[in-house]
């Protein structure tokens, strides 16, 4: 997400490009078009998602370990805190979106992709809308900001940690966990969290995303963007098998399907998403590995790419607007189960995008407005 801690002539321009393709990759699949399956996990078993949170963590290391080491761990932590105050208040608005106009469109337009979307709300509604609050109940699409938000709140006594103490309790942690929701761990809590609230939210319904193994991913990224120092020059014995490794599991992707190996379940959970299975966590390092070896050679022989970065330097408003139009459009026009001309998906995406970038547009317009200095109106000689 945006970091505004950053000053403008500070930010990396590329890391927000970055998140700008992140975001444009997400809309495609978060639409409901007949392009949204094959944009799904376009370089291997590897999505948009786990760019998206690798590079705000990044972000929020540079950020937040820059304000510690300036301003103090208590200034620190107040700024983690209000950001993910703003996250939390974001959130409730789509579920307040979602839990009400989307909702009786759904059912209006007799629409199955958003009705079964918000099944646990027509089932529960009370158990629903608390446990929402709460973020325990996360239905699709709207399940990555309550891990962004729980993530956030983490943070500062993570990084509090390692400015006194060093990264390596905290790494080391962060590994057991992610290796115990490989066995399990998260449906155990969740049979805990439902005793204590009462609320009777199934495993399913609280979020895709397993977040015992996604803090992972998130605290890899803000190690690295926390030590303040040029990412590690990588060398031929690493960048080779990284490149073996990408290329044979971009192959196997776009020979199969998103379906690694149909009928072995085994395999699937190897490169299961939502828990960041292992051989997943390889083609995430082998595809990371690979762009800070080319990152320099690429900066020079490419073009700036301008619309990714404005869509990248505001990306929580993108973000949000994306899931606003995406339900939007399931509660019209239906999921990708129904079949429509491809004239219509092609109008679905550009009006999509077109949204996007006005949002972007918008809110840089704004912030332009907010840092210019007030005008200094010259007084004449008063009279006495």
């Amino acid at each position: 997400m945006s970091t505004p801690l950053l000053h403008p002539s500070t930010r990396r321009w590329e890391l927000d490009a970055l998140r700008g393709l992140m975001l444009v990759l997400m809309t495609l699949t978060h639409m409901p078009t007949m392009y949204s399956l094959p944009s799904g996990q376009p370089f291997g078993f590897v999505s948009a998602a786990e760019g998206f949170v690798f590079l705000s963590a990044f972000m929020a290391g540079r950020v937040y370990g820059q304000r510690a080491r300036r301003d103090g761990v208590a200034a620190m932590q107040t700024a983690y805190h209000e950001r993910a105050l703003r996250l939390y208040l974001c959130q409730l608005a789509l579920l307040l979106l979602a839990f009400t106009v989307i909702a009786w469109l759904g059912v209006h337009n007799r629409q199955g992709g958003v009705t079964g979307l918000l099944e646990f709300f027509f089932i529960d509604p009370r158990s629903a809308v608390v446990g929402a609050a709460l973020l325990l109940h996360n239905p699709p699409l709207l399940d990555i900001l309550p891990l962004y938000i729980a993530l956030m709140l983490l943070s500062p006594w993570l990084l509090r940690h390692a400015l006194h103490s060093g990264w390596s309790a905290v790494l080391a942690l962060s590994a057991l966990l992610w290796l115990a929701e490989q066995w399990g761990l998260g449906l155990t809590l969740h049979g805990l969290a439902v005793s204590m609230t009462g609320l009777p939210i199934p495993y399913k319904d609280m979020g895709a995303f397993h977040w015992l193994a996604w803090q992972a991913l998130w605290i890899a990224g803000l190690w690295l963007g926390a030590r303040q120092q040029p990412l590690p020059r990588m060398p031929l014995w690493v960048v080779v098998p990284a490149a073996v490794y990408a290329a044979g599991m971009l192959l196997w992707r776009h020979m199969v399907g998103q379906d690694p190996m149909p009928g072995v379940p085994a395999v699937g959970l190897l490169l299961d998403k939502w828990s960041l299975g292992p051989l997943r966590v390889l083609n995430f390092a082998s595809v990371f590995v690979l762009l800070v070896a080319s990152g320099p050679w690429l900066k020079r022989v490419l073009p700036r790419p301008l619309p990714l970065e404005l869509l990248g330097r505001h990306a929580l408003s993108v973000f949000c607007a994306h899931i606003v139009i995406a339900l939007f459009t399931l509660a019209f026009f239906g999921s990708t189960e129904v079949v429509r001309p491809w004239r219509t998906d092609v109008a679905l995406l550009a009006g999509a995008f077109a949204g996007l970038f006005a949002v972007a547009m918008a809110v840089q317009a704004h912030e332009r407005r907010g840092r210019r200095p007030a005008p200094v109106w010259r007084s004449g000689p008063q009279v006495r």
